[in-house]
């Protein structure tokens, strides 16, 4: 594998890059979990060294880090075991701030709303060293009793305002997840995540998109792709079971054809539940992809 070295004077850490061979035309990513966590979908979680080892024995060459806070991490270690296995970090997840602390821009107290946008705001030197999208998943928050849904999406975009601003200053993006109805009500498709976009006015903010929760959002998964033109910063699979791709019904090879066909150049992302167990799922993600990859080829 090609490599790429990167160094970052703020954290004195050589990162080092691998790129990818023209054949790659996907370029494979599973989440894992730098902590023990209660999220059924974060895949890989545990043991930082054995996870990452694993997954690079299995054919990724990326892993998107599920973060719930980025002073917990060691992070001259994990940039070591990172190079050590030829990984790249396309995206770093925050959505264990919010499930395991209840953290969120939309809380209808200002301390709360306050100390989520800190969280956000720390992720930002990691994103920094390893060229990551700072993932803005359900940290984004619900609609809790007693506020109006106005209320909660104008501290929603306040919030992201000040994340952007302070991310565009190293070069970091952000990427919003529309997330199911059954998650929560703020955002939850295409649409509404391009009017988002529109109301916050920031460059370095786009769209996560993920098929399972456009299987259930999305009147139609290709056309919504479509509309998002250049604003997909990440992409997220699981099929339409939250199961690994290709252990439902979703048109994967379409999806895919589509994707990539509007240009998009950045990693596909495996975020599903352990079925039947991990090992098998992700081993089954590397071989289905690998086989979708060789179709749009031909």
């Amino acid at each position: 594998m090609l490599i790429q070295v990167v160094w970052q004077h703020t954290l004195h850490l050589t990162y080092v890059l691998p790129l990818m061979y023209p054949k790659d035309i996907l370029k494979l990513s599973i989440v894992l979990s730098t902590q023990q966590t209660q999220f059924q979908a974060a895949t890989f979680s545990g043991s930082i060294e054995t996870n990452l080892e694993k997954i690079a024995r299995l054919g990724y060459q990326g892993v998107e880090l599920a973060i719930r806070d980025p002073n917990l991490v060691d992070i001259s270690n994990l940039a070591g075991l990172l190079k050590k296995n030829e990984l790249v970090v396309p995206a770093i997840g925050t959505g264990q701030a919010w499930g395991e602390e209840g953290l969120s821009f939309t809380d209808p107290d200002p301390y709360v709303r306050s100390k989520a946008i800190d969280r956000i705001k720390s992720h930002i030197p990691l994103a920094s060293l390893f060229g990551a999208v700072i993932i803005i998943g359900l940290i984004r928050g619900v609609v809790k009793p007693g506020v109006e849904e106005k209320q909660a999406t104008a501290w929603l975009v306040e919030a992201l305002k000040e994340c952007c601003y302070e991310a565009n200053k190293s070069g970091v993006r952000l990427a919003l997840e529309p997330i199911n109805r059954y998650e929560t009500s703020l955002i939850n498709n295409v649409r509404q995540g391009l009017e988002l976009i529109q109301n916050v006015g920031a460059e370095n903010f786009g769209l996560l998109l993920d098929t399972f929760h456009m299987n259930i959002e999305e009147a139609n998964i290709e056309k919504s792709i479509i509309d998002c033109g250049g604003e997909i910063f990440h992409f997220h699979v699981a099929d339409s079971n939250r199961w690994y791709p290709g252990a439902g019904h979703l048109d994967f090879p379409r999806i895919l054809r589509v994707l990539m066909g509007r240009g998009y150049k950045g990693f596909v992302s495996g975020e599903f539940l352990a079925k039947p167990d991990l090992d098998t799922a992700a081993r089954e993600t590397v071989k289905y992809m690998r086989k979708m990859g060789l179709e749009i080829l031909n």
